[in-house]
């Protein structure tokens, strides 16, 4: 008869290189699958393989949870450290929001705002917008944007 598997035998086994042989995979896997996720990974399994190392009688269930705290702390922090030494920058930073191109802008209202509440057309869509009561055919600038609504105030006169 086959003896059963037993996993805490098994895992039992896990040795310092192991956790450096993970830190490895996961480098490899970062130059594969670049995202600045698994090399933090790596980082940490570098840092458990050492402790393990420094302590090698850390039973296998620590050694994870060991992992899995330092996963996530490195995972953190190296994030923060990429986004202080890299943010993002964009020559378009309103790009995939629509509503906020049109800030600063002026349009001829379609329909009076009344009760607060109007419309505009701008290129191909007719957008609701909020403001002071006003006549249908007045100037308006967008101040604002509110979800798929504009907030938007009187041109002055001496700009109509």
């Amino acid at each position: 008869m086959q003896e059963g598997f037993d996993i805490h035998t098994v895992m039992s086994g896990i040795t310092f290189w192991y956790w450096w042989i993970l830190a490895v995979v996961l480098v490899i896997l970062e130059l594969m699958a670049p995202g600045v996720i698994f090399l933090w990974l790596g980082a940490a399994a570098v840092v458990s393989g050492f402790i393990l190392f420094a302590v090698p009688d850390i039973a296998w269930q620590q050694q994870f949870l060991i992992f899995a705290v330092l996963s996530v702390v490195s995972v953190v922090a190296g994030r923060l450290w990429w986004a202080k030494r890299s943010p993002t920058e964009s020559d378009h930073p309103t790009l995939n929001r629509r509503g906020q191109q049109y800030i600063g802008r002026t349009f001829k209202l379609n329909t009076a705002i009344e009760d607060g509440v109007g419309r505009i057309t701008v290129d191909d869509t007719t957008w609701r917008v909020n403001g002071d009561d006003m006549p249908a055919g007045t100037h308006v600038t967008v101040t604002g944007v509110d979800g798929a609504t504009f907030k938007v105030e009187r041109v002055a006169l001496s700009e109509e």
